[in-house]
């Protein structure tokens, strides 16, 4: 296969992705030119905001083809279009043969999230001191185990008593947490996210983990629960802090995971009508903040 690496202004991404699709191009995906800069920029969706653009100011449209004519043809087609002003072709390269599947499996091992409960993917044994274990291969939805923020949220589930509790998920992403909430022996889940894979891996994930709860999207969360779960971004964290605040029960507890420790007072800022956030846990640079309702 040939990799085509062209970068692009956020108007002209849309007709570039479909004449790409077009051109015969196996994959097209797009990614933040300047990711890894201080211009890096999140684009997300939420419940009450515009839709998220079709891309970045400079993004980088990355084509796959089958063989490096069909790149080359789509390289020397495209700069002849009006929508392609602005844009330019950046490489043409031979990608790599890879055993892809080996290649992924090996980046991901067993994570301990505290001594007896363990993320485990399904190619790997179960660690023999691993009493509570979620069985979680990576997917298209956010929620492996093996970033910071996710692992703060099961330490915290896993030292909290969530007997009997109703938790609300949002942002269930892979339904990771819905799922150690479940069997840390929480009542009722409910996982609710804006993107309908992420719900169709939530529910895939819990039946292969055999527990029940009940995903889709956002307005499917309904009332109050003893615990809201948000691990998300800080932006859309603050958005939604009225409704994630109203849906907390007296006594219950909101846990807020995605946000950097220098964003920590502006969070606290956001949610202080409503509730007063603490630093639970810290963890390469992010924090997990946490509140209860009296």
């Amino acid at each position: 296969m040939f990799e085509l690496r062209l970068i692009c202004p956020e108007d002209a991404v849309e007709p570039v992705c479909d004449a790409l699709q077009a051109l015969d191009a196996l994959s097209v995906g797009v990614e933040d030119a300047d990711e890894g800069t201080e211009a890096e920029r999140a684009l997300f969706g939420e419940p009450g905001l515009p839709p998220p653009a079709e891309g970045w100011a400079r993004t980088a449209v990355v084509a796959l083809f089958a063989d490096e004519a069909g790149a080359r043809e789509a390289a020397r087609l495209l700069p002849a279009q009006d929508f392609f002003a602005g844009s330019a072709v950046q490489t043409i390269a031979p990608v790599p043969e890879q055993d892809w599947v080996r290649l992924t499996q090996s980046q991901f091992e067993p994570v301990q999230i505290t001594p007896s409960f363990w993320i485990v993917p399904s190619w790997h044994d179960v660690p023999a001191r691993a009493e509570r274990v979620i069985r979680l291969d990576p997917g298209l939805a956010f929620g492996t185990g093996t970033h910071p923020t996710t692992r703060m949220c099961l330490r915290w589930i896993a030292r909290t008593d969530l007997r009997g509790q109703r938790v609300l998920d949002y942002g269930c992403g892979s339904g990771i947490l819905a799922i150690g909430a479940a069997l840390h022996g929480a009542a009722q889940v409910d996982a609710v996210d804006i993107d309908e894979a992420a719900v169709r891996a939530t529910r895939d994930n819990a039946a292969a983990n055999g527990v029940r709860l009940a995903a889709g999207l956002p307005d499917q969360a309904q009332g109050l629960y003893g615990t809201v779960l948000a691990n998300i971004l800080a932006t859309p964290l603050k958005v939604l802090a009225p409704l994630l605040c109203g849906h907390v029960a007296p006594g219950g507890a909101l846990v807020l995971a995605g946000v950097l420790e220098r964003q920590t007072e502006e969070l606290q800022a956001a949610y202080r009508p409503d509730l007063a956030l603490q630093v639970a846990d810290r963890e390469d640079g992010w924090v997990l903040l946490t509140a209860r309702r009296v």
